[in-house]
Formats: C-alpha cells, structure tokens, sequence
C-alpha cells in the first residue's frame, strides 16, 4: 500500500559526513566535508539542521536539535568505489563488487589510436588533469590544430574537449558517442564527458552544453521498477545522464544548483505521481574539486534556504529525501572524491519525525524505501525503511 504519491529524492552531489572505516585503503583517512564548512564558521543550514543533519551519528560537527523533523541516519557504500556513477546505481539498487577502471597514467596507445581512427582527429593531453588547468595548458593547441583534448581524473571518466567554435557541440557529442561505444569490457569507464568550452586564450571558460555518455546500469533499479508501475520517474539535473536514461520517463537538464532547485520547486507546484530524483552537482565540480572551502559552504548555505521553501510546498503525501553520492572535501590537499559516509534525511507529514536511522549499511536503502512509500516492490538491493518511519 502506498504511503506517499510524490517522493523527492534529492542528492546533495559530494556531501559528504566524515570518513568511511576504509577511508585509508582510498587515500582518504581524515576526509569530511561537511566538517570542512562547519570548520569556517560561515555554514548558516537551519532547515537541514531542524531536520536533523547534525543529530546523525558520528557527524562530529554542528548543533544537533532536541526535535528533529525528519528522521535521519547516516549511510556507508557497500560498493567499491566513490565515484558519482557507483554512488547513484548503489542509491538505485545496484552493488558494484568491482570498482570502474581508472587511468592515473592516460589511456592505452591502443585505445587512443583506435578513438584516433574512428574520429578523424588527433587527441591532446591523455593524463589525469584538472579541468581548468587543461584549457590553459592545451586549449590554444586544441583552437590551433582542431585536435580533440582527452583527459581523465580519479574517477572512471574518458573526457573531451573542444572550443565550440573549433568542433561544434554536436559533433563533439558523437566524438562521444564513437568513445562511449570504443570503451567497453575492460576499459568500460563509468563516463565519457563532453566538455565543450568558449573565449580566447588564456580566458577560456566551460561552458552549460556538458554531456555525459554513461554505461548502462548493469541490473534492474528501482527507476525500472517504478516505471513497470506506471508512476512517473522525473530526472533533474545528470540523473538522465547516469542512469544513461535507463528508467527516467522525463528528464531536465540544469546549467547549476539553483536551476537544479527551481526545477524542482516548479515539479512541487505540478500534479504528478510518482518520484522526482534530482542531483545538484555544483558542490562536487564547481566546489569539491577546486578545493574552495568557502563556495561549497556558500552553496550549501543557498540550497539550504531552497530547501526551506520546497518544504513549505510539500503537499500531505509527499515525502523528501535528501542525501549524497561520496564526498569531495575541499579541505584536504586532494581534489578527487573522498570515501566517506553520506547523510539521509526523511521529511513528509507522514513520517515520524526523530527516529534515528543509526548506520545503513548500503546507499540501496534509499531506492528501495522511496519504492516502497509509493506502494513499489522494489526487485533490489537494500532494505525499505518505510517500517520504521512510517506509521
């Protein structure tokens, strides 16, 4: 029996609350984000601090409330990584036993020959870099020669880019669609990411027309599962892109966290049944992984009072859920994500409010008890909290 209509499941992308007991076998002993915004004195969350982000166990930081409004817990990854693409399908069901492959020293010759080949183009770069700093270093070579800009991270991505002006954005997305369908089996990278860019040397600047090309999740979601059940699956922001649309019956782009929040607030104000999935990116890629402390805390700070608003919108069989993905503390020398415990908070009218959660053992919960307050059975990994929250 359904419990709610509309369930909102927003991920806060890289928030992070403290390391996972595993945290060093990644590199990542003492990695906390959400500490590292408290830690500035400037983090002002009323609303996720009145629903109980700062009572969750082992949080180590803020002011917990004597009533919180929402029940909360705190959630470990099962699978083997910390990555966006394994966060999200671990949130929708699915344990990854393996992590994705990775290239510290760049792709293989043979790969980059092969994706040479198929696309006409000579490539620039081929090692882990930085986003930015890659337009600085090889942006006017790329302007210069029309060669693609091939770079990798941390984590499992095959990235390119390209001035607009140089490889028109739909030319640079089937470069991507030639890579997506090159990077297979061993070498099958969770994202290949379109990173088109504009200006002149050296003022280059990303521009909002990034696209990333994902596997296809591996196993059945909770995404297929509620589609199988004629409720409507809304993806806002890179939802679409990293379910590579397996499952998501209508999707919206956002160019950064506040279009992400208005979309939102907009599918409050709609009639519709079923989940709205949302990811606000921001705090990872403009934020986590440039190491600035002060402009996650500052967007932490915004989304906060956009929150508040979307609470007051709530009707009496909504739900919200609000969690992460992994972390991404920008207060360690490192820019890559961290391996670290993500918070849940669950809010709606009928949800018991206070009820601590404690540790989950799995993201998978959280797909698996969205699917269930809207009368789903979910065919997937985790367990339902709804028993315990609802009633």
């Amino acid at each position: 029996m359904a419990r709610a209509k509309r369930v909102f499941l927003i991920v806060l992308d890289s928030m992070g609350i403290g390391e996972m007991p595993d945290a060093a076998r990644w590199g990542d002993e003492g990695s906390h984000t959400v500490k590292a915004c408290w830690d500035t004195g400037e983090l002002r969350v009323p609303n996720l601090q009145k629903l109980g982000l700062f009572n969750i166990e082992g949080i180590g930081c803020g002011e917990g409330v004597a009533s919180p409004l929402a029940a909360f817990g705190r959630m470990q990854e099962a699978s083997a990584g910390k990555d966006t693409t394994i966060g999200h399908w671990e949130i929708a069901g699915i344990i990854s036993p393996r992590p994705l492959p990775t290239y510290p020293d760049g792709f293989p010759p043979g790969v980059i020959a092969e994706f040479e080949r198929r696309t006409g183009r000579k490539t620039l770069c081929n090692r882990p870099y930085s986003g930015t700093q890659v337009l600085l270093d090889y942006g006017r070579e790329q302007v210069e020669t029309g060669a693609l800009i091939v770079y990798t991270s941390a984590d499992s991505v095959f990235q390119i880019a390209a001035h607009e002006e140089i490889v028109p954005v739909e030319e640079l997305y089937e470069h991507c669609r030639t890579a997506r369908g090159l990077l297979t089996g061993e070498h099958g990278v969770g994202r290949v990411i379109a990173r088109p860019f504009v200006g002149t040397y050296p003022d280059y600047r990303r521009t909002a027309n990034r696209h990333d090309f994902s596997l296809e999740p591996p196993a059945n979601t909770f995404l297929n599962d509620l589609q199988r059940a004629g409720l409507a699956t809304i993806g806002v922001g890179k939802i679409y892109d990293i379910f590579a649309g397996n499952g998501i019956s209508s999707a919206q782009r956002t160019v950064d966290n506040d279009d992400g929040m208005q979309k939102t607030l907009a599918h409050a104000r709609e009639e519709w049944n079923g989940l709205c999935f949302v990811n606000l990116v921001d705090f990872d890629m403009v934020y986590g992984h440039r190491n600035n402390v002060a402009g996650y805390t500052e967007a932490l700070n915004h989304v906060d009072g956009q929150l508040g608003e979307l609470m007051t919108l709530l009707r009496q069989d909504d739900v919200l859920m609000i969690t992460a993905d992994h972390g991404c503390d920008p207060a360690t020398p490192s820019t890559d994500h961290s391996r670290e415990y993500t918070p849940l908070l669950i809010y709606g009218r009928g949800v018991r409010p206070g009820v601590d959660l404690h540790t989950r053992p799995t993201f998978a919960d959280i797909g698996k008890t969205a699917a269930d307050l809207l009368g789903v059975r979910a065919n997937t990994s985790g367990e339902s909290l709804a028993p315990l929250i609802c009633g």
